[in-house]
């Protein structure tokens, strides 16, 4: 189980990094105002709030699925 909570929460990090980036290219494409390039450092920094901001999402999730399917488990008896 230990596994399968790991490989589900990798798969959601990406998942919602991809669509959190898709996310900020869509409202920078929206907005009137031409976004600038960021530099290196800031770059990386925009990366890698995604990857965490992702990453706290996925566990969220991870931790709604697999503790609902737990107790789902609990009151069915098994």
């Amino acid at each position: 189980m230990m596994k399968l909570s790991l490989a589900v929460m990798i798969a959601l990090t990406v998942l919602i990094a991809i669509g959190l980036r898709w996310r900020e290219e869509r409202t920078a494409h929206v907005a009137v105002v031409k976004p600038r390039r960021l530099g290196l450092v800031a770059g990386l920094k925009a990366k890698a709030n995604r990857y965490v901001t992702a990453a706290a999402l996925a566990a969220l999730t991870t931790i709604v699925i697999f503790g609902g399917l737990h107790w789902l488990r609990i009151l069915q008896g098994g």
